[in-house]
C-alpha cells in the first residue's frame, strides 16, 4: 500500500477542480511557481499551452505587455539578504521575455528596492515588535524607481516622503522593513503612483510630481493587502490579505473594490465559509475583460474565478511543487510548496500569436 502523501495541498487535488464554461472567461492564465525558474501559461482545463524558462529562481510573479512579451521577476542569487523573508521573496532582476523565450533588453520599469533608515529615522519609527531590526540592526525602507534603458527617471523614497506617525508599523509585525512596498502600479492619469504598504496595512497614492502622498486607506479597511490596482471606472481593487485584520476573532482573504473618491467598498468577495479562503502573505485581486475577478490564494498556488455576484466559476490549483532552492528560506518553510506570488488571466484575443 502507497505511502500516504505528507502534502496537505496536493494531497486534496490539484489541476482544475471546477469550472462553469458559460461563465468562466475563455482564456489563459500566467503562473510563475516560486520554486521553480518555469513559467507557464494555462488553459482553463490546465493544460500548459506555451512555456518560457528563465535562468534564475522566480521571486515574484509573470504577466503580458502590451507589445505581447511577459516580464518577470527573479530571485538575485548574488544579492545579499539582510533579513530571512528577504531569502524567499526576494527579487533584484527583472526579465523581459519575447514568446520565443528570448530576453529582450530594452525596458521601461517602475519597482520598489530597499535601503537601510539611519539610526535616528529607525528610533523615531512606532509599532512592530521590539528587537526584531534586520540582522545588521537596521530597519530597512523602500524606494520606488522608474528605470528607463537602464537609466533612473524618477525615484520616491519612503524616508523621505512617508511620515512615520501616520504610518506606523502594525503591533505584531518585525521592526525589519517598514512599510514594505508589495506593489507599485502606475495609474492611467501618467501623473500618480499607487503603492501598497503590507507592514502598516496602508495602501496610497503618490503625486509624481511633488512626490506627497495624496490619498490613502488605512489598516481600519485593509489588512496585510497586496495587489493594488486601478480598475477602467477609477476604482480601486485590492486583495486583502487580513492578518491582523481589526475587529475579527478569525482570519480570512476578500477583494475590495473602493470607490477613489468616496473610500467606500462598493464590491467585495470573502468565501461564503470565510475562513476557506486564506493567505497570510501574497496573494492578487484582477478584474477580467468579462467583468468577473481572478483571485490568487498565493501560499497554496490556488486561483479561483468569480464572477460580480460572487459565484465560484473555476478553480485551479498549481501542480508544479518544489522546495525552495534556498537553504535558509528552507529552515523557516521546509517541504514542497506550490506557492504563486500573483497571477494574471487573459481572454484569447489579448493573446493574438498564441495559436
Amino acid at each position: 500500500m502507497p505511502a500516504l502523501d505528507q502534502n496537505t495541498t496536493r494531497r486534496r487535488g490539484v489541476g482544475t477542480r471546477g469550472l462553469d464554461e458559460d461563465q468562466a472567461l475563455d482564456g489563459y492564465t500566467l503562473i510563475a511557481p516560486l520554486t521553480g525558474k518555469t513559467i507557464y501559461l494555462i488553459d482553463n482545463a490546465g493544460k500548459t499551452v506555451h512555456g518560457w524558462t528563465v535562468p534564475y529562481r522566480i521571486g515574484r510573479a509573470a504577466r503580458f505587455l502590451p507589445n505581447g512579451n511577459i516580464v518577470v521577476g527573479c530571485k538575485d542569487p548574488n544579492a545579499p539578504a539582510p533579513f530571512l523573508f528577504f531569502g524567499k521573496y526576494g527579487g533584484g532582476i527583472y526579465l523581459e521575455l519575447n514568446p520565443e523565450g528570448h530576453i529582450v533588453h530594452d525596458n521601461h520599469l517602475l519597482y520598489a528596492s530597499l535601503e537601510p533608515l539611519s539610526l535616528d529615522k529607525a528610533a523615531e519609527l512606532p509599532g512592530g515588535v521590539p528587537g526584531t531590526e534586520a540582522f545588521d540592526g537596521h530597519v530597512y525602507s523602500d524606494i520606488i524607481r522608474e528605470v528607463k534603458d537602464g537609466q533612473v527617471v524618477w525615484e520616491w523614497k519612503v524616508s523621505e516622503h512617508l511620515d512615520p506617525k501616520v504610518f506606523p508599523l502594525q503591533p505584531a509585525y518585525p521592526r525589519e522593513h517598514w512599510p514594505l512596498i508589495n506593489t507599485v502600479y502606475p495609474l492611467e492619469d501618467g501623473n500618480h503612483i499607487l503603492a501598497s504598504l503590507r507592514s502598516v496595512s496602508a495602501v496610497i497614492i503618490i503625486d509624481k510630481r511633488t512626490k506627497e502622498v495624496v490619498w490613502h486607506l488605512d489598516s481600519t479597511v485593509v489588512a496585510q493587502q497586496h495587489s493594488a490596482n486601478e480598475l477602467p471606472n477609477g476604482n480601486i481593487l485590492v486583495f486583502d490579505n487580513g492578518a491582523f485584520r481589526h475587529h475579527e476573532s478569525h482570519q480570512y482573504s476578500r477583494a475590495l473594490e473602493v470607490d477613489r473618491k468616496t473610500k467606500e467598498v462598493v464590491w467585495q468577495w470573502t468565501a461564503r465559509q470565510k475562513e476557506t479562503f486564506y493567505t497570510p502573505f501574497m496573494g492578487s485581486a484582477q478584474r477580467l475583460p468579462n467583468g468577473n475577478t481572478l483571485l490568487c490564494e498565493a501560499a497554496f498556488g490556488r486561483l479561483i474565478e468569480v464572477t460580480h455576484r460572487g459565484d465560484v466559476v473555476w478553480e485551479f490549483v498549481n501542480p508544479h511543487f518544489a522546495e525552495d532552492p534556498d537553504e535558509a528560506a528552507r529552515k523557516v518553510w521546509p517541504g514542497e510548496s506550490n506557492a504563486l506570488f500573483r497571477a494574471s488571466k487573459y481572454g484569447k484575443d489579448e493573446i493574438p500569436w498564441l495559436k
